[in-house]
């Protein structure tokens, strides 16, 4: 019996060996990213990052006004000073009455602007063909800091239209000569009467001033410069032809004494014709 047991060890033994003495896998070895994760995971748990303070809570009831104002309001809800840039041109703007309670700055700002938030309509270009287009203005406080404190900097901020630039209505004199036109064979009345009916149409009341100088042949005409662009467009409208005024009363006169030389060949072929009967036959006597 013993016998069998030790050599029942003795194969167990041998079976085993084998397996003991393999190497042991080798793991690849980290990468400097994992390493630096890892390494950065245990920082942060052995130091975790401060916490922000929290936001100062105030009630706010502002009547209305400029920015400076609402600065103002904040400052006297919170019993701490606002850090605000205001720009020059935007200090005049007016904001719209805030009723707030347990509010923060930010959300406060947030809610401004979306209230600011809208869509207007704006002419562009100029002349009486007037083109619109939608644009999105709005206005407000925003900061570059992140996480937002109390000593964070606020800057306000305007998004206006773009205007078109500002024409003058100071009345002006031009002149526009009309020899080239008027040898087109256009007239002084048929150019003026085209002018003033574009100005009928486009509602332009009182119509600027027209006085023609027969001497130069001038078109003079005094008033708003977007007025007298129509004077232009009428102009650069009329049709073109080649011919002068002396080249085409040359040709209406060709025409008119071709009509009466085709009139007297008519009077001369003609046969004479007698009424009443056949022409009388010559007498042989």
């Amino acid at each position: 019996m013993k016998k069998s047991i030790c050599l029942a060890v003795c194969l167990l033994a041998l079976n085993v060996a084998p397996v003991f003495g393999q190497p042991a896998p080798q793991l690849p070895p980290p990468t400097s990213q994992a390493f630096q994760q890892r390494l950065q995971a245990i920082v942060d748990r052995e130091n975790p990052p401060a916490k922000p303070p929290p936001l100062t809570k105030f009630n706010l009831d502002f009547p209305g006004g400029t920015p400076a104002e609402l600065v103002n309001a904040i400052e006297k809800a919170t019993g701490k000073p606002l850090n605000a840039i205001i720009p020059t041109e935007d200090a005049d703007i007016q904001l719209p009455p805030l009723k707030m309670n347990d509010v923060v700055t930010p959300q406060l700002f947030a809610a401004l602007e979306a209230a600011s938030r809208k869509t207007v309509v704006v002419q562009n270009g100029l002349g009486f063909a007037n083109n619109y287009s939608q644009q999105i203005t709005d206005y407000g406080f925003t900061t570059a800091d992140n996480p937002v404190s109390d000593t964070s900097i606020w800057y306000f901020r305007a998004e206006k239209p773009s205007l078109p630039p500002v024409v003058s209505t100071e009345k002006i004199c031009r002149f526009y000569p009309l020899t080239p036109y008027l040898d087109r064979g256009f007239t002084v009345d048929d150019i003026t009467t085209a002018i003033q009916t574009g100005w009928k149409m486009a509602g332009v009341t009182p119509p600027p001033e027209l006085n023609y100088h027969k001497e130069t042949k001038l078109l003079i005409a005094f008033g708003e410069p977007r007025e007298l662009d129509t004077i232009n467009s009428v102009l650069q409208s009329l049709p073109y032809s080649n011919a002068t005024a002396d080249q085409i009363t040359r040709i209406n006169d060709q025409i008119e004494q071709l009509q009466n030389q085709v009139a007297q060949l008519k009077q001369k072929i003609s046969p004479p014709f007698h009424l009443g009967g056949a022409p009388e036959e010559k007498s042989g006597k």
